[in-house]
């Protein structure tokens, strides 16, 4: 089945999770996360702000905030298809872009410099087992870590990871998968 075709059914699939399961989803991965080692030892995180149904990441900031981590929020630059994290403090150093995304204000923030983070957060919307994913479209995560050293982790509602996904040579899997039923260690088996 091609990309395109999966992230419709998936799209699909997530539009008809309920409020309340999807809360509950997201609690539990929020807990797999502040309980791993890659979420202790980091202390600037990566981080996507959230739209429904996405895994919420609103808490993840508040967390952050709370244990004194600095949080970078990625701005998308759709003419090149580039990306570059500024540190957040605050929601309100938000704008609302493109399509209702949030992403951080470059006159109110500090550009992030790539190798400072420890922790990227790495959306999509299909995952598998190896770690690899099927995005929203864009292509900027996969030219994003082409050179990032750093931890990857993605988060993701179990249904959303399957056994296998067909891949093209750009694409970079992530360490790490953490969903509200188990955790996928990605780097077996390299």
């Amino acid at each position: 089945m091609c990309k395109e075709k999966q992230r419709e059914e998936m799209k699909k699939w997530l539009s008809g999770l309920a409020k309340d399961s999807y809360d509950q989803k997201s609690r539990k991965i929020h807990q797999a996360l502040f309980s791993s080692a890659e979420w202790k030892k980091a202390q600037i995180v990566g981080v996507t702000v959230s739209r429904v149904p996405e895994v919420d990441t609103i808490p993840i900031i508040e967390q952050a905030w709370l244990e004194k981590k600095l949080v970078a929020v990625p701005k998308c630059h759709p003419k090149d298809k580039s990306m570059e994290f500024f540190l957040m403090k605050g929601f309100d150093e938000l704008e609302t872009v493109y399509f209702g995304l949030r992403e951080p204000d470059p006159t109110r923030t500090i550009p992030c410099e790539k190798s400072t983070m420890d922790l990227i957060l790495v959306p999509g919307l299909i995952f598998d087992k190896k770690g690899y994913r099927i995005g929203f479209g864009g292509g900027y995560y996969d030219r994003f870590l082409t050179d990032y050293n750093g931890t990857t982790v993605s988060l993701a509602f179990y249904e959303q990871v399957k056994e296998e996904l067909e891949h093209e040579t750009f694409d970079i899997p992530v360490s790490k998968i953490m969903t509200d039923e188990t955790t996928y260690d990605c780097t077996v088996g390299e």
